[in-house]
């Protein structure tokens, strides 16, 4: 398959809300966007990295320098699905806009050829069921009217993002108000230090499904070591970007369920890895988001219908973030999204709602 070019554009997408975690808040996602165009046809890929080094190390910008200065020229001329990562290993790091380039050209590809993502995948389900990430409120009472709302829209699963200062009490005023059967987690984004381990040990009166990365994401012994000390399940999120990681982690007991976010581990070929891994170890996944819009959205549905993701991810509806999204919206139906079945990722950027939210474009002819 032979590329034609490859167009980086920049939109600006605000949020229906503010999106507060314990690393800072958000009201609109700087996106960027890739176009691979071929003869034969365009795949889409979306880059998850935030507009500010926060998450991770990655930045929007960051990203786009990288494409197009190392990743984009390290292409080979005819690059095959499996291509992109083998051309793209030698450069260091940088996954968030490796996943974004590999998900371009095999969108490209699958589309050529008529096969869907999640058939390429192996996926093994028609719908997925959704979740929803509720960020840090400004108090208990507005955190219990937007849980109440997202239960009315059918989500079947409810994660808090905590901190310190903001983790006992209102995760036991939504365990009171809604439940012991209400599927519920925490995410900390890494805001614990192993010495909040006693205080971390009170969460687990809640049955939580899991506390996501308590601490910090460099530090695999940490956890384990908290692992023994807390009844919680453990969750990793940023400390796994690879399925190497992921085997670390397994043989550490510092987990017993990883967050597969496609674009931290550098496309959707690795998060198979380490789905497949994980799979292999009895260790349960699920697929987390990055307020992707409908072109990242899509294509984490279609991972997180393989059989290893065992538990509701964090594949909302569009409305969650966006009034109006680029693409034909994902709705909730019973609770579930429905998986794309078109070539490629099974959907498309409706050309006059992306011309309104681009702010800059740039063509690469190869």
């Amino acid at each position: 398959m032979k590329i034609t070019g490859i167009e980086l554009r920049r939109i600006a997408m605000p949020l229906v809300a503010p999106f507060r975690t314990s690393f800072g808040t958000e009201t609109r996602r700087d996106v960027l966007l890739l176009r691979v165009v071929t003869p034969d046809a365009e795949g889409w890929g979306e880059c998850v990295a935030m507009s500010a080094p926060l998450y991770s190390s990655e930045y929007a910008e960051g990203a786009a320098d990288v494409l197009r200065r190392f990743l984009i020229p390290a292409l080979p001329a005819r690059p095959g699905p499996y291509a992109v990562n083998e051309a793209l290993h030698p450069i260091k790091g940088h996954r968030m806009a490796k996943a974004a380039l590999e998900t371009a050209v095999l969108d490209a590809h699958l589309r050529a050829t008529g096969q869907s993502l999640a058939a390429f995948l192996g996926a093994t389900r028609s719908r997925v069921p959704a979740g929803v990430s509720v960020g840090i409120m400004n108090s208990v009472p507005e955190l219990l009217d937007a849980v109440a709302g997202y239960l009315d829209e059918g989500y079947v699963r409810i994660k808090l993002k905590i901190q310190p200062g903001w983790d006992l009490e209102p995760v036991r005023a939504v365990r009171e108000r809604f439940g012991p059967e209400l599927p519920l987690q925490v995410d900390a984004n890494a805001a614990y230090t192993l010495a909040d381990a006693p205080h971390l040990a009170r969460l687990d009166e809640f049955g939580l499904l899991l506390i996501e990365q308590p601490l910090a994401d460099d530090d695999m012994v940490q956890h384990a070591r908290l692992a023994r000390s807390i009844r919680t399940p453990i969750c990793l999120d940023e400390s796994i970007e690879a399925a190497e990681h992921a085997a670390a982690a397994i043989s550490l007991d510092a987990c017993s369920v990883v967050n597969i976010k496609p674009g931290r581990v550098g496309g959707y070929l690795e998060a198979r890895r380490i789905h497949d891994l994980c799979r292999a170890h009895g260790v349960a996944v699920w697929c987390g988001g990055m307020l992707e819009t409908g072109i990242g959205r899509a294509a984490n549905v279609a991972l997180a219908a393989l059989p290893g993701f065992t538990l509701p991810g964090d594949t909302s509806g569009s409305r969650r973030y966006y009034s109006t999204d680029i693409t034909p919206p994902f709705e909730l139906e019973d609770g579930h999204l429905t998986v794309p079945t078109g070539p490629g990722i099974g959907v498309e950027p409706i050309p006059s709602l992306l011309d309104e939210v681009t702010v800059a474009t740039e063509w690469i002819p190869l």
